[in-house]
């Protein structure tokens, strides 16, 4: 059921005779002062400086982008600096209007909010009105919270004040509506965001036309708006199209539509094998269909109680509603996992879940999300999202400020609200439908940086209970501010055909609320949120909301690194070492700043952290890590590396936030390679008991493309024919009779050994004994056949530094502290021996990018990253004894470009994540989304 939608015009003005008639009676907002200090505007509470911009193709070095001299405060970091000047400050480069400064592109923004507000009756004062533009300088300023892209791009300029990045359409069975999905969807692509939709209203492929005909299906028109989306990707824009395609668990085509993607993968595994260029970007990987979207299927609770009993689940006309055929639910349900166990498609929505806590059911049901599923409201409607960063409300004693971050919150939502007064939208539906609801997306990142400076395991029942509590705070002083705004200014056009709807939704936050499991850290938090969502209902009562609904969790991809957030959205750290780039160029492996502020939360001593902190630096992981005790190795956990978070761990996290947020989360459960489809139907079939509304997965390498492979371009055919074929063989390089070598004595958990190594007379290692001791007669033997295996691939040109890459790190007793200075700790016999054969055998430049340095090295690093050591500073606090240690491990490799292939070096192994096709660069995961380093580039729609 859908509302009627009247005349455009008509609506215009009944809305602006509304508006002038609630100004007139009502007063305006009080606003606050939270952050700002009378008199003092806060541009001059900052230091500035002037910096250059220039940003290069990691991959070819050619410049991408260069403005020089440009402003910003001295906390802003080089990243944040490069990201904001690319893509957000307006104007042609090198031209006198182009933007140059970071208060141009606040004051930009900041003051049509300021404007609109004034204009539209949101303010009691012109003094509040001042208040408010300066406490929203001052947040955006310091980097507490930032709009979606589209703001920053679009608002105070010429262009039309696009302000929403997440559409979601609508489309009918008529090939009038198919055809008008293809062109919204088009215009959408064109300007950078992203849109989703329902196709479960097109007839299946089993039903008749009125003429007679057989009907096409949903999948076969899909196949048309995947090119133009393929289409539109490929005409020159910085990110791909991003697109949802839903069908509901009860369609005709359902097992179609599930093994489309997977299908594909099929095909792109055969035309790899017969040589043709299937790598991301490859020039054969357009062949491949379905491809620009990202599926899902729309299950009911029905269907997921036919799965749990094994009963069968009736497939519906479309057109009647009639069972056309009858299934096994646990079959298809099987078929759904295999599917993403091979692809990572489809993925689910719980359809039951998401519109029991629909607010507006009396305006039409809710069938479909944006692109990255965490927006899921009424068909043609978009969303305003904003982010705060958590990290900034962590106080120096560990205390989260959940009063700051409720005011914060407060303010965010009367400036989202206000966007929609003066937004422009791409279509005419979604225009109308946004203004009469006005759903808008408060969100938070950097919640795996805050959990673990707090010291919280990310899946852990503390960690789950703090992201919660502020979950929980963030929604109910959103919709208390709703509520309150709805006195001055009205509520949305929808609330009196939905008000009983939306007051059931309220109070059931608020009962999740009461509910809440609370924990030392989180109590004061969730105290607050009883007292916003008591306040808030009874406002709301008297009042009505302005907003359909308030929050999400969004990937935070590009805005993430605008804030210097190190973790996105509701993502945990993606591992301990990051890449950060140098000003003036350069760029270093640092240990995450958050690593060491977590240790002093623990309760570990500026030594203890500085040297847990160098461990790290090396190894990329806390695992026997000196003075770090075990109990507190989970406060480290990441989604990447030694200690990666189980994927139930990131549904249980999902699970604690969900019943407080309007909308959904944006985040993909990563399932390790060993993963079974069993595996997947369990992540699938616990989302649902857990109350989420969407859920996908990612299996590590489940695709072809690998995105560090280099395809080759073919030779013309010519030149192929005229070529000889030669087969290349590996040759034996023998060692000589007499040669030099080297004996070592070691020591590695009380397991004594010797390790020796003869090399070629014109250097190079050639050979390697292995000697333990007191071994009996097996062990000898496999150490003996190991040692061979080892001399033979040395001889036949395997590279040192290729053992050591695989066997460095490795796990097995004996291990433990060594009697070797340069290698203190070792995790096996093996682990030392090609730490040592690194050492003694390979230059310090590849050894570099493998982390393996002598005891010299690593003091002469110390020295040159730290200088004099002041024992007053280590005495004073950790804040001041160990910036150094935060800051800088070694440098980074020069094949490195990114975290994510730092960590690739780390770990040993590719990350299935895409190239950026700005930079070259390896992105990283942001939600369900990736997000590129270097130049802020995403491959999603926030």
């Amino acid at each position: 059921m859908t509302e009627t939608v009247e005349p455009a015009s008509a609506a215009t003005g009944r809305r602006k005779a509304a508006k002038a008639a609630k100004a007139a009676s009502a007063p305006g907002l009080t606003v606050e002062r939270i952050h700002t200090t009378p008199g003092v505007h806060p541009y001059d509470e900052v230091t500035w400086e002037r910096r250059d911009v220039v940003m290069t193709n990691w991959r070819d070095g050619t410049v991408n982008f260069e403005q020089r001299g440009v402003e910003f405060p001295s906390s802003w970091s080089v990243n944040a600096t490069n990201i904001v000047t690319s893509k957000y400050f307006r104007g042609a480069v090198g031209s006198s209007t182009r933007e140059s400064s970071l208060r141009q592109l606040i004051d930009r923004v900041v003051r049509v909010y300021r404007r609109s507000g004034q204009e539209n009756g949101y303010f009691a004062t012109e003094a509040d009105a001042e208040v408010f533009e300066h406490e929203l300088t001052w947040m955006l300023l310091h980097q507490v919270f930032s709009f979606n892209s589209p703001v920053w791009f679009n608002v105070g300029t010429s262009s039309p004040q696009q302000v929403s990045a997440c559409f979601i359409l609508s489309v009918d069975d008529t090939m009038e509506s198919i055809l008008n999905w293809y062109r919204e969807e088009g215009l959408i692509f064109k300007g950078g965001s992203g849109a989703g939709l329902n196709l479960s209203r097109i007839r299946s492929s089993k039903e008749l036309l009125s003429s007679g005909g057989t009907a096409s299906g949903p999948v076969s028109f899909m196949r048309g708006a995947d090119a133009s989306a393929g289409t539109i990707k490929s005409g020159g824009a910085t990110r791909r199209a991003a697109k949802m395609v839903v069908l509901d668990v009860d369609h005709p085509d359902i097992e179609e539509f599930v093994v489309t993607k997977a299908k594909e993968e099929a095909k792109v595994r055969v035309l790899r094998d017969a040589g043709f260029d299937m790598d991301l970007g490859g020039s054969d990987i357009t062949s491949v269909q379905y491809q620009n979207a990202n599926n899902s299927v729309r299950v009911t609770d029905d269907f997921m109680h036919a799965v749990e009993e094994d009963t069968d689940f009736g497939l519906r006309a479309r057109m009647t509603g009639e069972v056309i055929e009858r299934i096994s639910a646990r079959k298809l349900f099987r078929t759904i996992a295999q599917a993403a166990w091979e692809c990572a498609d489809p993925g689910i929505q719980y359809d039951g879940t998401i519109n029991d806590w629909h607010t507006c059911p009396e305006s039409g049901r809710i069938s479909a999300s944006n692109p990255c599923s965490e927006y899921m409201h009424l068909d043609n409607s978009s969303c305003n999202l904003a982010s705060l960063n958590l990290l900034t409300f962590l106080g120096a004693d560990g205390a989260f400020d959940g009063v700051r971050f409720q005011k914060s919150v407060e303010l965010i939502i009367t400036a989202m609200d206000i966007s929609i007064c003066f937004a422009d939208f791409p279509t005419e539906p979604i225009g109308d439908t946004t203004r009469r609801f006005r759903q808008l997306g408060i969100g938070y990142a950097n919640l795996g940086a805050l959990l673990m400076a707090s010291g919280h395991a990310y899946d852990s029942e503390g960690g789950r209970a703090l992201a919660a509590a502020i979950t929980s705070l963030m929604t109910g002083a959103a919709y208390k501010r709703s509520a309150e705004l709805a006195g001055v200014v009205g509520p949305y056009e929808g609330y009196a055909r939905n008000a009983e709807s939306h007051q059931r939704v309220m109070r059931k936050h608020a009962a999740a609320n009461d509910a809440m499991r609370t924990l030392p850290a989180s109590t004061p938090i969730n105290r607050l949120a009883t007292a916003a969502w008591q306040e808030g209902l009874a406002t709301g009562t008297r009042n009505g909301w302005r907003n359909a609904q308030a929050s999400v969790l969004a990937p935070t991809g590009t805005i993430g690194l605008m804030m210097d957030c190190d973790t996105t959205g509701i993502e945990p750290d993606l591992a301990l070492v990051k890449f950060k780039k140098l000003v003036g160029g350069g760029s270093m492996q640092i240990v995450n700043q958050t690593v060491p502020r977590a240790l002093a939360k623990l309760g570990y001593q500026a030594e203890q952290i500085e040297a847990i902190v160098e461990f790290i630096g090396e190894h990329g992981h806390v695992i026997d890590a000196p003075g770090l005790r075990p109990e507190h190795y989970e406060v480290f956990d990441c989604a990447m590396g030694e200690r990666s978070i189980a994927p139930m761990g990131h549904v249980r996290m999902m699970g604690a936030v969900q019943p407080f947020l309007s909308g959904a989360i944006s985040k993909t459960v990563n399932m390790p390679e060993s993963a079974t489809v069993e595996d997947v139907e369990k992540v699938y079939l616990d989302g649902w008991r857990m109350g989420l509304k969407a859920l996908a997965i990612y299996r590590d390498n489940c695709k072809v493309g690998q995105p560090l492979s280099v395809g080759k371009s073919a030779k013309p055919a010519a030149e192929t024919e005229a070529a000889p074929v030669v087969e290349a063989r590996p040759v034996r390089r023998r060692l000589p009779k007499k040669r030099p070598s080297e004996t070592v004595s070691f020591t590695v958990g009380g397991a004594e050994g010797y390790l020796t190594a003869g090399s070629y007379p014109d250097d190079g290692l050639g050979e390697i004994f292995v000697k333990l001791g007191k071994q009996g007669s097996t062990l000898a033997g496999v150490m003996d056949a190991f040692s061979m295996s080892i001399s033979v691939g040395l001889q036949y040109g395997i590279p040192l530094e290729f053992y050591v890459s695989k066997f460095s790190n490795l796990r097995f007793e004996p291990a433990g502290m060594t009697d070797d200075p340069d290698v203190r700790i070792a995790t096996s016999v093996l682990d030392y021996l090609f730490r040592r054969l690194a050492l003694d055998h390979l230059p310090y430049d590849k050894r570099v990018q493998l982390g393996i340095f002598s005891a010299d090295e690593r003091t002469a690093q110390v020295a040159e990253n730290y200088g004099e050591v002041d024992m007053e500073a280590l005495r004073g606090g950790v804040d001041a004894a160990v910036p150094a240690a935060s800051k800088a491990a070694t440098p980074a490799p020069v094949e490195v470009g990114s975290s994510t292939e730092l960590l690739e070096l780390h770990l040993g192994k590719v990350a299935d994540a895409p190239l950026c096709m700005t930079c070259g660069t390896k992105m990283r995961p942001a939600g369900s989304c990736y997000v590129c380093e270097g130049c802020g580039s995403t491959s999603g729609c926030s």
